[in-house]
C-alpha cells in the first residue's frame, strides 16, 4: 500500500452505552489487505438497526423491549455484556461498525489479482468462513470484524462485489444490508408470482426494500407502515397500505396471506399467523417492535405453518442483489446524509422515526 496514508478517520464504538461510547478519530490506523483480502477506500456508508442495537447490547437475552429512542440514547442498563453480539459471543471493543459500505479497492492482498484495484464495489455485509463438514462460521461486518464506519475498511475479497451502476455512492450505500436482508427472506419463502405476501415495517430499510423485491417478483403485496409514510410505500408496489396500529384480523380476510415478511415482531406477531392461509410461510429478520412474543402452537401446527430465521445471507442472494440495481430493477431510497463526524445526530434521526427509507454517512465530509 505504498503511497497510501497512514492514518485514517473513523468512529470507534469504545463499549455498550449511550452515544458517549462513539468516538470520532483522526488516527486510526489504515487496516492492511492479508491474504485474499482487499481494502476499500469508503465512500459512502449505511446506518442500520444492528449498529445501534449493537452498542445498546440489545442482542443480550436479557433485554426483552424493542429498539427504542430512550434506549438507543442510553443503552440498556442491566445487559449482559457476555452474549451482546449477534452471534451470542463477547463483542470484542474498540470496534469500527458499519455493516453497509460502497467504495473503491484501493489494495489487494496475495492471492488478489491485481487488477481489481480501482473497481468500484458493494460489500456483502455477511461474511461466510468455512470450516469442518461442510459448515461455516458467519462473521458480521461491523460487528466481529471492523466495518464501514470509517475511510477505509478491509474484507474478504469474495465479499467485495464488483458493481457497475451509475448510481451515485450515497444511492449504492443504502442497498447493502437492507436489500440483502429482504431478498434473503424471499428467498427462503420462495416467493412466487400470483401470491400475497404481508410486509411489517414496510416504511423502514428492510421492509421498504421488501416491498419493491417481492412485486419484482409478481406478488402482490400488502403493508404495514406508519400512516404518514403510506403514499411512499405505495409508491414502492404496495398494494395496500395499513397502519402499524391497525386490527389486521379485522381489515384483512382471515387466512388470505400466502406469506409474511416480518421485521417487527413484538405485540403483533400473533396476528400475522392468524392472517396466514394453511400452509403458509412467515419469516423473520429483526424484532424492533420486541423480541418477546406470544405464540399458540396450536396455530403454528394445525395451520401447517412454516416459520424461517433469516440472518445468513443464502450464497446466491447478494449477487442477485448486485444484478438487481445494475438493471435498474429497483431503486434506492434515501432519506437523509450526514457527515461521519455527525454519526451522533444521524442515530438520533434514525431513532426518531419520522423518516421514510435509508440514512447514509459520509466519511470523507
Amino acid at each position: 500500500m505504498r503511497g497510501m496514508q497512514k492514518t485514517m478517520r473513523a468512529v470507534l464504538l469504545k463499549g455498550h452505552g449511550g452515544f458517549d461510547q462513539l468516538e470520532w478519530r483522526d488516527d486510526v490506523p489504515v487496516p492492511q489487505p492479508g491474504p485474499g483480502e482487499v481494502v476499500i477506500r469508503v465512500a459512502a456508508a449505511g446506518v442500520n438497526n444492528t449498529d445501534i442495537n449493537t452498542r445498546t447490547a440489545w442482542y443480550s437475552r436479557a433485554v426483552s423491549e424493542g429498539t427504542t429512542a430512550a434506549a438507543g440514547a442510553e443503552g440498556h442498563r442491566g445487559a449482559s455484556a457476555a452474549d451482546s453480539g449477534w452471534t451470542g459471543d463477547v463483542l470484542r471493543f474498540p470496534r469500527i461498525q458499519g455493516a453497509d459500505a460502497c467504495g473503491r479497492i484501493v489494495a489487494v492482498g496475495d492471492g488478489v489479482d491485481s487488477r481489481r484495484l480501482r473497481e468500484r464495489v458493494l460489500v456483502e455485509p455477511v461474511f461466510r468462513r468455512p470450516h469442518a463438514a461442510g459448515r461455516y462460521d458467519a462473521i458480521y461486518f461491523g460487528s466481529e470484524c471492523d466495518g464501514a464506519f470509517a475511510e477505509f475498511a478491509r474484507v474478504p475479497a469474495a465479499h467485495a462485489h464488483r458493481i457497475d451502476s451509475r448510481l451515485s455512492d450515497t444511492a449504492l450505500a443504502s442497498f447493502p444490508c437492507a436489500y440483502s436482508a429482504a431478498e434473503n427472506m424471499l428467498n427462503r419463502l420462495g416467493i412466487g408470482a400470483r401470491e400475497t405476501v404481508l410486509i411489517t415495517g414496510a416504511s423502514g430499510g428492510v421492509g421498504g426494500a421488501a416491498v419493491q423485491l417481492a412485486r419484482g417478483r409478481g406478488a402482490t403485496v400488502i403493508a404495514v407502515a406508519g400512516a404518514a409514510k403510506a403514499a411512499l410505500v405505495h409508491s414502492l408496489g404496495a398494494a395496500q397500505v395499513f397502519a402499524r396500529e391497525a386490527d389486521l384480523a379485522a381489515v384483512l380476510e382471515r387466512e388470505s396471506v400466502d406469506a409474511v415478511v416480518d421485521v417487527v415482531g413484538g405485540p403483533g406477531f400473533g396476528a400475522l399467523l392468524d392472517v396466514l392461509k394453511r400452509g403458509g410461510r412467515y419469516a423473520v429478520a429483526g424484532a424492533i417492535g420486541g423480541p418477546m412474543v406470544e405464540l399458540d402452537l396450536r396455530t403454528v401446527y394445525l395451520k401447517d405453518l412454516r416459520l424461517q430465521g433469516c440472518t445468513v445471507l443464502d450464497p446466491e442472494v447478494f449477487a442477485n442483489l448486485v444484478g438487481y440495481i445494475e438493471r435498474e430493477e429497483i431503486r434506492p431510497v434515501v432519506a437523509a446524509v450526514h457527515p461521519l463526524s455527525g454519526i451522533v445526530a444521524a442515530q438520533q434521526e434514525f431513532l426518531a422515526k419520522q423518516y421514510a427509507g435509508k440514512i447514509v454517512l459520509l466519511p470523507a465530509e
